[in-house]
């Protein structure tokens, strides 16, 4: 359990890491074009799609000097623009967590792992 901590006027204020995960995890699967998060098994190489219980899985988040960097391993919709939803997971991300958070969100990465077709 890594642990978020920040001194305030009013006290000390920690979110547990797995939190600002889960948060962002929901917000990026709320973007258009992002099927899900992806979790890789090295050993096998394969990539699955996460169930939404299991999410933090494809997100990695590291704070330094209060500042936050996001890892995103996401399965995209088949036929839509990377670079568009990219973008657009990027802007929403990057806004709703500082607003979550109140921790500046310095960069974010993004790993497209898989193509889904959507029926």
């Amino acid at each position: 359990m890594k642990v978020s901590s920040m001194d305030t006027h009013m006290g000390n204020i920690s979110i547990d890491q797995d939190v600002i995960a889960q948060y962002a995890g929901t917000v990026a699967t709320e973007c258009f074009g992002v099927v899900g998060m992806a979790s890789m098994n090295v050993r096998d190489g394969l990539v699955r799609l996460l169930r939404k219980d299991n999410m933090t899985r494809g997100i990695q988040v590291i704070l330094n000097n209060n500042k936050l960097t996001l890892n995103f391993h996401i399965v995209v919709s088949y036929g839509v623009s990377i670079l568009a939803v990219s973008d657009n997971l990027i802007s929403s991300v990057k806004y709703k967590v500082e607003e979550f958070t109140g921790i500046e969100v310095e960069k974010i990465n993004i790993f497209v792992e898989g193509v889904k077709v959507i029926d």
